[in-house]
This record gives structure tokens, C-alpha cells and sequence, in this order.
């Protein structure tokens, strides 16, 4: 597997802290693989800035609006107000679990 994907220039890796996406495979400390030249779409797993801050959720385009879905019960759903940034930052194409040795 091509953990660089077909944007080798545009792909980023990321440390992922917290467990909000654990229902999609993305567990704490895990490393994902972001591709930034993919085009976001609906059901796609994002990194996204909301407010300045890095997250990562499932992108759920409804209705000409953009919200973040977590893969986690306990977590709510981002639905950006009045004045919030949302910017998606870039898909992601893989996690990478590290376990310990």
C-alpha cells in the first residue's frame, strides 16, 4: 500500500489525539495519511480547522451547508454558527495504528 497516495506532494501525516473518530478506525495516537489536493465530498473523513483549532470528522455536505460528523456517540455533531470558520483542510486517505513494543 502507497501510504503517499497520487498526491505524494500534497499528503501530510498527523498524530490524532482523542477518540471522537474510534467508530471509523481512528483511534488516539494513531497517524493518519491527509491528502491535500483530494476534493472534500459528502461522507468524506476531513481534517478540518474550526476556529483555529485542527479536528477530524466525517464532512457532511446537506442542504449547500457543511457540517462535521464524530464517529463517537459521545461526541456532538460540529454544525458551524454565525461567524465560525470551517475550513476543510485536507481528506483522509489512511490511519496507521502503532501498537506498543
Amino acid at each position: 500500500m502507497d501510504l503517499l497516495g497520487a498526491h505524494p506532494q500534497s499528503t501530510f501525516f498527523m498524530r490524532v489525539r482523542g477518540d471522537s473518530m474510534t467508530g471509523a478506525g481512528i483511534h488516539d495516537n494513531d497517524i493518519i495519511s491527509v491528502d491535500r489536493a483530494l476534493e472534500p465530498r459528502h461522507g468524506s473523513i476531513v481534517v478540518a480547522i474550526v476556529d483555529s483549532e485542527f479536528t477530524c470528522k466525517r464532512l457532511s455536505l446537506r442542504g449547500g451547508r457543511a457540517h462535521l460528523v464524530a464517529a463517537h456517540p459521545a461526541y456532538p455533531d460540529i454544525h458551524p454558527g454565525e461567524g465560525q470558520a470551517l475550513e476543510v483542510w485536507g481528506v483522509v486517505t489512511a490511519a496507521l495504528t502503532l501498537f506498543p513494543c
